[in-house]
């Protein structure tokens, strides 16, 4: 069964943004190689802080945007809860797209 995640990116200076995908490695790497044009890009927003599961795309949906509308405090709280040092947790699922971009430098 598929699964989708939502997941939130930091800058440095803790510039926030939510998005969603059903495959997170690859999302993550798209935005850390700067493949995806727009706000991550142009604020380097690559950083993976936080990511949960939703079981279909209709609550993913429906997540994603509850978690857009939230007041930055309450996005800040949700991340810290599980990441206290809001280290970037893509190395931590990385090695499952080393490959399917292996020829990108």
């Amino acid at each position: 069964m598929k699964s989708y995640l939502i997941y939130i990116l930091a800058s440095k200076n803790k510039v926030l943004y939510v998005g969603m995908t059903d495959i997170l490695q690859r999302r993550v790497f798209e935005h850390k190689s700067g493949l995806v044009e727009g706000f991550t890009k142009r604020y380097n927003v690559n950083k993976l802080v936080y990511f949960e599961s939703q079981p279909d795309l209709e609550s993913a949906i429906k997540r994603e945007n509850q978690l857009k509308n939230w007041h930055r405090q309450w996005k800040i709280n949700l991340i810290e809860e599980k990441n206290k040092e809001w280290k970037d947790l893509y190395p931590d699922i990385s090695d499952l797209v080393k490959n399917l971009y292996s020829d990108l430098p």
